[in-house]
């Protein structure tokens, strides 16, 4: 009896540190490999944005904001994925070395292996729920916040070197040079504000001030050219020291921001009627984006399960342990692209709803009836052993 109690004490902390072991790896894998899928979309965006930091005066202040704020979407995307990754990784590389085998051999079963990759999924799963629920809408409400001041703010005017900038239909901006964000040379500027008597003026240099949220350039140093289509024998070419062109009309800021579906939280998006959307046709997308918010977090474990059951079934070579991976990667492509058109059929006909949910919560499903299957045969078998001996 003391003999049986010291070996199931042995076996479970034997047990108990395989499950720790196995836990620091995935978890430092699925961080690894969220740094860099992170890393590189960040760099991407950065590079497409080098242009307008250099170029068209963004301050890279305001470029880090931005790319901060779209932060939570990037990683509901790539969390999924990462967890997948990690999962294949850690498990492939145990098969690899012979660990999984030694493993099994001393008696842990496919369900007890599993272990680590469930707590993984779950824990990760109630992240990016928590991000999917309240950080990305709060996160991208403040991105669009931020995005309409910009485009509407005169204390953001953009005027790029070298090129005519045209800032509403009746003003263009020529700008040979800038030093420093509001220093301007080789300014010319035509005015046509007043149809009847268009202006052009040209300076050697100037400078952009902005003041209540109304923008004024002050030239130095040039001329004025004033046609008057009416009268053209009055046509006259005026010259100045300083001039302050009025620019306070240009931007017409609308009264109202529509509010898209990714800045509105789950409770509303499920609640909207037709007439609270701009246009009535993607009513049905406003409905889905909230649906999906409530269902895509499940991908995680979905994804995290079929990587560990692609790994753990069948025999341990490493040809077939290639096999494996790559119908681990088949099937979580193919999961991919029904999701999303899913989430596409569905905006269309909102009757198609409910496969969201099975198609999120089937994978889930079928792969714990996989890792549990063995133990109930084993069970079973056992039975039916005990059966056989009474008789």
């Amino acid at each position: 009896m003391a003999a049986k109690c010291l070996q199931l004490g042995v076996l479970t902390a034997f047990m108990d540190q395989t499950f720790r072991y196995l836990s620091r790896q995935l978890a430092i894998s699925t961080l690894f490999v969220t740094f860099v899928m992170t890393g590189v979309i960040w760099l991407f965006v950065a590079v497409k944005a080098v242009e307008s930091i250099v170029n068209r005066g963004l301050s890279v202040k305001l470029f880090l904001m931005l790319t901060t704020l779209q932060l939570p979407n990037f990683l509901i995307q790539i969390l999924p994925i990462s967890v997948f990754i990690a999962v294949l990784f850690v498990y492939s590389r145990l098969i690899s070395d012979r660990e999984i085998t030694v493993l099994k051999s001393a008696g842990l079963s496919p369900l007890a292996l599993s272990k680590p990759v469930l707590l993984l999924g779950l824990v990760v799963t109630i992240i990016v729920y928590c991000l999917t629920l309240y950080a990305t809408p709060l996160t991208y409400k403040t991105f669009r916040e931020l995005q309409w001041d910009i485009r509407y703010n005169l204390a953001h005017i953009i005027l790029k070197e070298g090129v005519f900038n045209g800032f509403s239909k009746d003003i263009t901006v020529y700008v040979r040079e800038r030093s420093g964000e509001n220093q301007l040379k080789g300014i010319l500027v035509h005015d046509s504000r007043d149809h009847n008597r268009p202006i052009t003026y040209h300076a050697e240099s100037g400078t952009l001030v902005e003041s209540n949220n109304a923008a004024k350039v002050v030239l130095l140093k040039g001329n004025s050219i004033v046609i008057d289509k009416k009268n053209p024998q009055i046509n006259r070419v005026i010259f100045f020291d300083r001039h302050i062109l009025d620019l306070a009309d240009i931007v017409q800021k609308p009264a109202l921001r529509f509010r898209e579906a990714r800045e509105r939280n789950v409770g509303e998006l499920l609640k909207l009627k037709k007439e609270d959307v701009g246009n009535p046709r993607d009513y049905g997308k406003f409905v889905v984006e909230g649906h999906r918010r409530l269902v895509s977090p499940l991908t995680v474990l979905g994804f995290s399960l079929i990587a560990i059951v692609s790994l753990l079934t069948g025999d341990f070579s490493r040809h077939g342990q290639l096999k494996r991976i790559m119908i681990a990667v088949a099937i979580f492509v193919i999961l991919v692209v029904l999701n999303l058109g899913l989430i596409n059929l569905s905006a269309q006909n909102l009757s198609l709803i409910p496969a969201l949910y099975i198609g999120n919560g089937l994978p889930i499903i079928l792969a714990l009836a996989i890792l549990l299957a063995p133990m109930r045969l084993r069970k079973w078998r056992m039975r039916s052993l005990g059966q056989i001996q009474k008789h």
